[in-house]
């Protein structure tokens, strides 16, 4: 196996390279530039991989979780709700009316009206 080929199959085990060349911060040729000068086992990587170990960490540590839920004005959440709470009764109380106002005159008028004969019919 040629380096070229051994290189795709490095970086086929390490996902994470292909975000720092959609950002932008790397390119390929960079990468496989590293790979020819140090191999694959040297703390070169270190800094490209740490990316991964980072995001696992985070997101598996939810010690980190319950941080950020201590962290929260339960106060001002409650508060929020009991607005939200207005907003959709008065949603509903205004929806139920003009229903209200629709089935009334669908209906019809509810006092018969008097015929009216005018050609003596």
């Amino acid at each position: 196996m040629n380096k070229k080929e051994a290189f795709k199959s490095f970086a086929a085990l390490h996902p994470e390279l292909v975000s720092y060349v959609k950002s932008g911060e790397m390119t390929w040729q960079k990468f496989y530039e590293i790979y020819d000068i140090y191999g694959e086992s040297n703390e070169a990587w270190k800094e490209y991989f740490k990316m991964e170990s980072v995001l696992e960490t985070d997101t598996l540590n939810t010690g980190g979780i319950a941080d950020k839920l201590k962290s929260l004005d339960m106060n001002s959440i409650q508060e929020h709700i009991k607005t939200a709470q207005k907003a959709l009764n008065l949603v509903q109380e205004l929806t139920q009316k003009g229903t209200d106002n629709l089935s009334s005159l669908a209906k019809g008028p509810q006092i018969p009206r008097p015929l009216n004969k005018f050609f003596e019919d």
